[in-house]
């Protein structure tokens, strides 16, 4: 899961902590594509209505697989948390 994590990390794809409405889900989306979140939100709300429970589906996935974007400032800050040996 870890790496899951990392990859989309490196592509932009967070959480963001500010700007939740549910999960933050729709506005990590839209701040990775470049667009405000009420317009991404929006967008989930039309193929809500149109493709119904895969939406859902996606966007629950999205919700486990995204990293909240404090915990990826966190993990910045502490690379490890085991002492060297």
């Amino acid at each position: 899961m870890n790496e899951i994590h990392q990859r989309f990390r490196q592509q932009g794809l967070v959480r963001p902590s500010d700007g939740r409405i549910l999960a933050g889900v729709a506005a990590g989306l839209g701040r990775r594509f470049g667009i405000d979140p009420w317009p991404a939100r929006l967008l989930f709300l039309i193929a809500l209505v149109v493709l119904h429970v895969s939406v859902i589906l996606a966007y629950v996935v999205l919700w486990i697989l995204m990293p909240a974007e404090e915990s990826a400032a966190e993990e910045l800050r502490e690379p490890s948390t085991f002492p060297a040996r």
